[in-house]
């Protein structure tokens, strides 16, 4: 069994999907609102909540490029000013960690550069995530690898050729506990581009545990993931949309974050195991279906015909594959109409005839 252990939890396989609450920059500056995300987070039902660390001048620099995409959330924005109002202040990080510590939530952070790296060490973070815009930041691999810690990477704007090489900087550097995440690096991103069966296809050439760091809006694709083998699906959160928030508009709020954690878990245990017995529960529905019936009166010696069996509901006589083994043959009791019929018959010629038919039935598939 393929499982990694971060904190108190136990992420992979035979475990339901780990919910992570992505805070990003819907702190809108406010140390206040960022503890508020952290409890909503918590009262939710996610599992961990994620933040993120870097300033704006170790992801960028003034000038360097100012957002035109007409599509963008963050349209006519400059790279320097937008990172500035979005990140979370590093001082604030202990504060947060210890909240997300007293309501039982696992903490981590995407570091951006090697400084951040050096400083959540400090802070003794537990597990690293690479974000996608930095899967090939390949001295970040190395230095996060280094740190001998799981790390979950999302793969978005990454080709496979991308992803074979950081997968091998960051095992080759000390890397032993790796998540993947399937990830389309749009916001919002649309389900029809998810393509989640890829998650299979990653974990069978890498070798590792898959999950989702999801941007769509609503539950869907999560839900389908979850029920695809995702160990781990990651959802931006805020307290709200209409309270703004640079990722807010793609951002899950605290009802939809807790819909998410329940039907994610109801896909996982849903899945169960092979199994063709009936559950504790069918066994009593049992009772709704057919079996045979008298629809006449018959008398001891009367011939059972079509005009005086059926076969109905409920279940209290002779199952319906004994029908035309009846047919034409002497009633040995009188039997009122509309009770079942309980009389012995010749079960195991019937049962060879049903094995004869079946396995008929199955060369001429086969032949197909």
């Amino acid at each position: 069994m393929n499982t990694i252990k971060i904190g108190n939890k136990i992420i992979g396989d035979g475990h339901k999907p780990f919910i992570v609450a992505e805070m990003s920059g819907n702190h809108n500056s406010s140390l206040k609102q960022a503890l508020a995300i952290v409890d909503a987070a918590a009262r939710s039902g996610a599992d961990a909540i994620k933040i993120q660390t870097y300033t704006a001048d170790t992801i960028t620099m003034k000038g360097a490029y100012t957002i035109s995409d007409r599509n963008s959330l963050w349209l006519g924005k400059d790279l320097h000013q937008l990172y500035k109002q979005a990140y979370t202040p590093w001082e604030w990080h202990k504060k947060i960690t210890e909240r997300a510590k007293s309501k039982g939530l696992i903490w981590f952070s995407s570091p951006f550069d090697e400084t951040a790296v050096d400083f959540l060490e400090e802070l003794n973070v537990p597990v690293y995530k690479i974000a996608s815009f930095e899967n090939t930041h390949h001295p970040l691999l190395k230095r996060v690898a280094a740190t001998g810690k799981p790390v979950i990477m999302s793969t978005g704007v990454a080709s496979l050729e991308d992803i074979r090489e950081s997968v091998a900087i960051l095992r080759g550097s000390g890397c032993k506990n790796l998540i993947l995440l399937k990830c389309t690096s749009a916001y919002p991103s649309l389900p029809k581009h998810a393509n989640l069966k890829t998650m299979a296809d990653m974990r069978k050439k890498f070798g590792c545990l898959i999950g989702l760091s999801d941007h769509t809006l609503g539950i869907g694709v999560s839900v389908a993931a979850a029920a695809l083998g995702a160990c781990l699906i990651e959802k931006h959160f805020c307290l709200g949309r209409n309270k703004g928030g640079v990722d807010a508009a793609f951002s899950m709020e605290p009802d939809e974050m807790k819909t998410l954690v329940t039907e994610t878990g109801n896909a996982f245990f849903s899945l169960g195991k092979v199994s063709y017995k009936l559950g504790p529960s069918e066994l009593k529905s049992l009772i709704f279906k057919r079996s045979i019936y008298a629809s006449k009166d018959i008398r001891m010696g009367e011939k059972f015909t079509k005009d005086n069996i059926g076969v109905v509901r409920p279940n209290l006589g002779l199952h319906p594959r004994y029908y035309q083994v009846l047919l034409n043959t002497k009633s040995p009791t009188d039997i009122k109409a509309g009770t079942p019929v309980k009389v012995n018959v010749k079960k195991n010629s019937s049962a060879a005839k049903l094995r004869a038919q079946s396995h008929s039935a199955k060369k001429v598939r086969q032949s197909r």
